[in-house]
């Protein structure tokens, strides 16, 4: 049972990161500082609750939120989605040699998990910034940035929701690809 709790909680802080990086990032270390679900302590990923990492996160933070405007044009969301993966890799690594000997599989589980959420919220972030003005569009990434901490608290402390979360981002990404093809079916029917 504890075996599939660390593969859920790898899958969840996946899921986290994968929304955006730093601020969950941030969480999983701070937990693991505390010893609060996770402990990163005496494994191959130590560095994730390092002070210097965590300081790393923090200013990759705040330049996140100075570089907004920048950040939503080309090429930087698929950089942004790259440094997801990748983040969600290490941190579902380190979730299982936390507890496991094996530690790989939670790097594939990690990057699955940011797989899923980054595609689900990157689409609905784009949708929804071009039907809101200038103002509500720059509070989108405050809330992008909220949900990725819940998310990764609840993977934490609580590492059955993953499944909760995942279904979510899933339905979202449905939505989605559902909508995109009912815009270009009107079109169709204008011809």
């Amino acid at each position: 049972m504890h075996t599939v709790l660390d593969y859920l909680q790898a899958f969840g802080l996946g899921l986290a990161v994968g929304v955006r990086p730093f601020l969950a990032v941030l969480v999983a270390g701070a937990l693991a500082t505390a010893n609060a679900g996770v402990d990163f302590d005496g494994t191959a990923f130590s560095f994730l609750e390092q002070p210097w990492w965590l300081v790393a996160m923090a200013a990759a933070l705040v330049l996140s939120f100075l570089a907004r405007a920048r950040l939503e044009s080309p090429p930087w969301p698929a950089a942004l989605a790259g440094v997801s993966i990748g983040l969600g890799g290490v941190l579902g690594g380190g979730a299982l040699d936390d507890h496991l000997s094996t530690w790989w599989p939670g790097v594939l589980v990690g990057i699955a998990g940011a797989v899923l959420s980054n595609a689900a919220t990157r689409d609905l972030l784009a949708r929804t910034a071009r039907r809101l003005d200038a103002q509500a569009r720059a509070a989108l990434p405050v809330y992008a940035e909220g949900t990725a901490a819940v998310v990764a608290l609840a993977a934490v402390l609580l590492p059955p929701l993953a499944l909760v979360a995942a279904a979510f981002f899933a339905w979202l990404l449905a939505g989605g690809r559902r909508r995109e093809g009912e815009k270009y079916a009107g079109l169709r029917i204008l011809r």
